[in-house]
C-alpha cells in the first residue's frame, strides 16, 4: 500500500471487515474516505498516527435491554443503543432515534457524520449517536413514558452534562425528552439542565432548537444560492418528511419568499400546487399527530398520493428531510432533468452515492447533510451553553446565531473545497473542514 489511495482503500476494506452488515456505516465512511487523498498528501502526519483509523472506531459502543409493560399489560421488548464515537472536541454530541429501523449500524452511521457536523458548527461538542428499536408511533403517552423511564434507566449511567448530552431525532421530541429528563432527575437527584438539549423552553430549554435544523438547513442553501447571485425568492420548492426538520424548512423558505408545494410521510406524498398550508400541517403533525393524508380534508384541491414519490414533481430547490438514502440515482436523474438547481440535505446522508453523482456531474448545487443540517446540533450547544451560565436568550437573538454559524460554515466548506482543488464542492469542503479539525485535536491529546 505505497500510495495515498492505496493506504485509504485499505483502511475502508478494514472498516468493513471490522463493522460486517452495517451497510449505512460504510457508506458514511467511503464518502469520508474517498475526501481525504489531499489531506493525507498534504499532511502525511495524520496517517503516520493512523488518525483515520483511530476516527473510525468508535470510542464506546453501548447497547443495553429495554424492558417495559405496555397498556394491556403486556412485557415488551427493545433493544437501545448508545455510540459514543469521538470526544477529542468536547463531549459526546447527538440525537436519539426512536425507529423499529435502528440497529447498530444506524447509530455508528450517524455518529460517525456527527463527528464532523458537530466540528463544522465550530463548537465545542464530540460525536455520537443513540436510540432505540421501539416505535413511538400508535403508542400512548402513558407507554412512551414507561418506555423512556426504563431506557434513561440504564442511559443514565453513561451520560452527563461534561461527558455525553444526547437530543432529539426522529420518534424522539419534546414529549419524549420530557420523559427522558424526568427520569434522569429522579435517578441522579440533580437537576442537571444541560444534560439533555431539546428541553421545552418553560424548563431550561433554548428558543428555535426545535427550528433549528430545518432553519439552518435554508440558511446553508441560502447561502449556496448566493455563491450564483440567486435567493429562494421565487423559488418552487419540495421538502420531503413532515416532523420538526421538514415543518420548520418550509416556515423558513416561505419567510425567504420561496413556495413549498410538496411534503410526504412514511405513507405518501402531498401536493398542493398553491403552496402548503402550514399551520395545517402543524396542527395535523405536532398537536393531532395525524397523518399527512389527512390535509385533503381541508384542502380539496391538494392531491394525496398513497406511496408517492415526492422527487417527481418538478422543483427548482429539494430539501431531503426523512431520512437515509430516500434519494436514489433515478430519483436524482429526474430532479435535474425537471429543473432543480439546488438540493439541500436536511436529513441525514438522505441521497446515496450515485444520486450524489447525478447532482455533482450535472453541477446543480449540493449541500450534504454533514454541513446543510448541523443547525440542530449547532443550536443544541447554544442551549448548552444558556444551560451552563443560567441564562435565557430571546427568539431573535437565538436565531441570529444559528444563521451567523450556518453563513460561516457554509463558508467554511466552500473555501476549503477551493483550497483542495474542487471548487463548489461541498461534499469535499465538508469532509476536509470536518475532518482538519478534529484530526488536529486528536493529534494535540496524545495517543488516547
Amino acid at each position: 500500500m505505497g500510495s495515498v489511495p492505496e493506504k485509504l482503500e485499505g483502511i475502508y476494506q478494514q472498516v468493513v471487515a471490522r463493522n460486517p452488515g452495517e451497510s449505512e456505516f460504510h457508506q458514511a465512511v467511503r464518502e469520508v474516505i474517498d475526501s481525504l487523498a489531499p489531506v493525507l498528501e498534504r499532511y502525511p502526519q495524520y496517517a503516520e498516527h493512523k488518525i483515520i483509523e483511530r476516527i473510525c472506531e468508535p470510542e464506546r459502543q453501548i447497547i443495553f435491554r429495554i424492558p417495559w409493560e405496555d397498556d394491556r399489560g403486556e412485557i415488551q421488548i427493545n433493544r437501545g443503543f448508545r455510540v459514543q464515537f469521538n470526544s477529542a472536541l468536547g463531549p459526546y454530541k447527538g440525537g436519539l432515534r426512536f425507529h423499529p429501523s435502528v440497529y447498530l449500524g444506524i447509530i455508528k452511521f450517524l455518529g460517525f457524520e456527527q463527528i464532523f457536523k458537530n466540528a463544522l458548527t465550530g463548537m465545542p461538542i464530540g460525536g455520537g449517536k443513540g436510540g432505540s428499536d421501539f416505535d413511538p408511533k400508535g403508542k400512548s403517552d402513558s407507554e412512551v413514558m414507561r418506555f423512556c423511564q426504563s431506557f434513561m434507566a440504564e442511559m443514565s449511567r453513561y451520560i452527563g452534562e461534561y461527558t455525553d448530552v444526547p437530543a432529539g431525532d426522529i420518534g424522539v421530541g419534546g414529549r419524549e425528552i420530557g420523559y427522558l429528563f424526568g427520569q434522569y432527575k429522579r435517578i441522579t437527584g440533580r437537576y442537571e439542565s444541560g444534560v439533555l438539549t431539546g428541553k421545552d423552553p418553560a424548563w431550561g430549554g433554548a428558543l428555535v432548537r426545535r427550528e433549528a435544523t430545518g432553519y439552518g438547513a435554508v440558511f446553508f442553501v441560502q447561502e449556496m444560492l448566493k455563491t450564483r447571485d440567486e435567493s429562494f425568492e421565487g423559488k418552487t420548492c419540495l421538502v420531503s418528511g413532515a416532523g420538526n426538520v421538514a415543518i420548520y424548512t418550509i416556515e423558513k423558505i416561505n419567510q425567504l419568499g420561496g413556495k413549498v408545494v410538496a411534503c410526504s410521510d412514511s405513507s405518501g406524498v402531498i401536493y398542493d400546487e398553491n403552496g402548503l398550508d402550514l399551520d395545517l400541517i402543524k396542527q395535523l403533525k405536532e398537536v393531532e399527530r395525524r397523518r399527512i393524508k389527512d390535509y385533503v380534508d381541508s384542502h380539496k384541491q391538494a392531491q394525496y398520493r398513497e406511496n408517492g414519490n415526492i422527487w417527481e414533481i418538478p422543483c427548482d430547490v429539494a430539501m431531503p428531510s426523512a431520512t437515509q438514502n430516500e434519494i436514489d440515482e433515478q430519483d436524482a436523474l429526474t430532479l435535474v432533468k425537471n429543473g432543480c438547481t439546488a438540493v439541500g440535505e436536511g436529513a441525514n446522508m438522505p441521497t446515496n452515492p450515485a444520486g450524489i453523482k447525478v447532482f455533482i456531474d450535472a453541477g446543480i448545487g449540493f449541500g450534504p447533510g454533514k454541513a446543510a443540517n448541523a443547525g440542530g446540533v449547532a443550536t443544541s450547544a447554544l442551549e448548552m451553553q444558556q444551560n451552563a451560565s443560567r441564562d435565557s436568550w430571546s427568539f431573535a437573538h437565538s436565531e441570529e446565531r444559528l444563521e451567523e454559524i450556518m453563513i460561516n460554515l457554509h463558508k467554511s466548506c466552500w473555501e476549503t473545497a477551493a483550497e483542495f482543488g474542487q471548487p463548489g464542492n461541498y461534499i469535499v469542503g465538508a469532509n476536509i473542514a470536518g475532518f482538519l479539525k478534529v484530526a488536529e485535536a486528536m493529534l494535540a491529546l496524545g495517543l488516547v
